[in-house]
């Protein structure tokens, strides 16, 4: 019973934790499609290029942490929570 309990519950992490890295395909198409309006910008108005610069670097920036939220959830639920959760289900098994 508890191995069964334990490998149900491996999976699902393994489970949780793929589905957490999809989140790194939003930041990467956001980020793409925001350096090509960037490039559009810079090639219309050239004596732009450091106004839209600063502010394209600044706004992946922000992108880019949505992917580095999804990587912290994925090495947790892979890493940190096994020893957890298999302490909580062996003691609700016993008692």
């Amino acid at each position: 019973m508890l191995e069964l309990a334990m490998g149900i519950m491996l999976g699902l992490m393994g489970l949780g934790a793929g589905c957490a890295m999809i989140a790194g395909i939003g930041p990467g198409i956001g980020e793409g499609n925001a350096v090509a309006k960037a490039c559009e910008a810079i090639g219309r108005q050239p004596e732009c290029k450091s106004d839209v610069t600063s502010t394209l670097i600044m706004g992946c920036a922000i992108a880019e942490t949505t992917g580095l939220y999804g990587l912290i959830v994925a090495i947790l639920l892979i890493f940190v929570a096994p020893g957890i959760f298999t302490n909580i289900l062996k003691e609700a098994i016993k008692g």
